[in-house]
């Protein structure tokens, strides 16, 4: 792995790679299979950190995406094909042959395309609180409206007041919930031009044209209260995907993963340590 600076972060080992010209910000922890997780829109790899405590014995690899956190920013914004040549030459600077992957939200069509394009590096998908794009179910316009803008990333009362519209479950009905992981989600805020990448890599992305060649095992897992990606979604993506299959997390918001971990993580293990 290149970069300058190496450091721990909870239990997070912390270093920057070079994937596709481009220097990420890669978190690393724990031992076993390793597990690959991609973030939703503008979000960065701390805010993994509820799930990684549900995770088990496997070893956690995040990294901030292009243009968020603190990674860097392409010099052109790039299409969802492009973000997952990056994933992939990630994987090569990291001599990592084939991994599970768990992608959340903007991160689960990030992981769709992943494994369609580089089928052989992806061993089992995990498919969270997302959609296959263009064709499927759009959010709710309170929720979209929320979305079009990283404001929340800024500003504890800006977050306070539209993260509620965005993911529903835990999140809207206890504002403890929100308050609880506040502090990971506003260190790290993206730019203003790297979120508009991060929209510009998904608009009029569909993954519903190439879906049912994607044949590895799949777990698709959703909420049935969640604004920004409504249930179908996921009953879209599990109906389509070969070997596809659907949780629904009763309550659960667009945030259950993170807010909510143990709704979800033990179904997420079982599947990740079938045979």
């Amino acid at each position: 792995m290149t970069g300058a600076t190496s450091a721990e972060n909870g239990r997070w080992k912390q270093s920057y790679a070079t994937a596709a010209g481009l220097r990420l910000r890669v978190g690393r922890h724990g031992t076993g299979p390793p597990l690959l997780l991609i973030t939703g829109i503008g979000a960065h790899l701390d805010m993994w950190a509820p799930f990684a405590r549900h995770a088990g014995e496997r070893e956690l690899i995040a990294f901030d995406p292009p243009g968020a956190g603190l990674s860097q920013r392409p010099p052109l914004p790039l299409r969802m094909t492009g973000l997952a040549r990056v994933v992939t030459d990630l994987l090569d600077t990291l001599e990592l042959e084939r991994v599970d992957v768990l992608g959340y939200s903007f991160g689960g069509g990030l992981a769709q395309e992943l494994a369609h394009r580089a089928p052989d590096r992806v061993r089992r998908l995990v498919l969270c609180a997302t959609a296959p794009g263009l064709g499927g179910s759009p959010p709710k316009p309170m929720a979209a409206l929320m979305l079009a803008t990283p404001a929340r990333y800024y500003h504890p009362r800006l977050l306070e007041l539209s993260v509620a519209h965005i993911a529903g479950g835990r999140t809207a009905r206890e504002p403890g919930a929100l308050r609880e992981h506040a502090g990971e989600r506003l260190l790290h805020p993206p730019s203003a031009l790297g979120y508009a990448y991060q929209l510009y890599a998904v608009a009029g992305w569909s993954s519903l044209p190439w879906l049912r060649s994607v044949t590895q095992p799949a777990l698709v897992v959703a909420g049935d209260d969640d604004p920004a990606v409504p249930l179908r979604n996921g009953r879209m993506l599990a109906a389509r995907l070969p070997n596809g299959r659907l949780l629904v997390v009763e309550g659960g918001g667009h945030l259950f993963l993170l807010d909510e971990p143990e709704s979800a993580a033990g179904a997420i293990r079982d599947f990740l340590d079938a045979p």
